[in-house]
């Protein structure tokens, strides 16, 4: 396995985005791509990535191959890669550890452990949704701070002219309204019906916190179901699905 990316923070901003929910995982390489699919812990949450083939400058893979790792240590290390730097990704010759080379000013290279990391293949969630909407990172961000002062739920939703976000406890209560019809934040907008799910505030800020604050999040809404997030990474693709709190009448 040779694999070259031109720009090794690319990927740094990809593992971080990985790592905001699972502290081990395992990458799955094939012709097609790198891919990762992995539940947090708690399993309350999935994230699903991939960065296709052609995003790399050399993709040399002569076999399917499984890479376990701590992403919290590969992101430390991919932390010390300098602006300009390219990456080389391969294994040593016993196939134990992933090497991980940045090319620029110098050559460096960093030894990092494989681990067997065991999971069932996971499926997608199979969710017949109601709504799907496209706004701003930075709108989303600024809303999950508004509600961070509130409480430790947010209420994410669509009604027939509003993306809304809500939070409500003890200290009050937050309503971000953002018009579907402002195509300056909003890019696309779908919906059989009205629907909102009350999510944990956290998870959702980890979720985000990969996108720049330009890009466009999609999420996918379904009252009281989960809710799909997705954004690209440069030329890698990230998804996450976060179960809802349930919510009596």
């Amino acid at each position: 396995m040779k694999l070259i990316l031109k720009d090794a923070t690319f990927f740094k901003k990809c593992v971080d985005a990985i790592g905001a929910l699972v502290d081990e995982a395992e990458f799955t390489l094939n012709s097609e791509g790198l891919f990762l699919k992995a539940t947090d812990p708690s399993q309350i949450s999935m994230v699903d990535f991939s960065i296709g083939k052609k995003a790399f400058e050399v993709f040399d893979e002569k076999e399917q191959a499984k890479i376990g790792v701590d992403l919290d240590y590969l992101g430390q290390i991919l932390g010390r890669a300098k602006s300009g730097d390219a990456l080389e990704l391969s294994f040593d010759d016993s196939k134990t550890k992933l090497i991980a080379m940045f090319s620029g000013n110098a050559k460096r290279s960093f030894e990092v452990p494989l681990i067997d990391v065991s999971s069932a293949e996971l499926p997608s969630p199979k969710i017949d949704f109601d709504a799907e909407v496209s706004i701003s990172a930075g709108e989303i961000m600024d809303g999950i701070k508004d509600a961070m002062l509130i409480s430790t739920h947010i209420t994410l939703g669509v009604d027939e002219e509003h993306f809304f976000i809500r939070a409500n406890s003890s200290k009050g209560k937050l309503n971000n309204q953002i018009r579907l019809s402002d195509k300056k934040v909003v890019s696309s907008f779908k919906a059989k019906k009205e629907a909102k799910a009350t999510f944990p505030l956290d998870y959702l800020r980890d979720m985000v916190k990969g996108a720049a604050s330009d890009t466009q999040i999609t999420m996918k809404l379904k009252s009281n179901a989960p809710i799909s997030i997705s954004y690209k990474i440069s030329e890698a693709s990230i998804s996450y699905f976060l179960a809802p709190r349930i919510e009596s009448e």
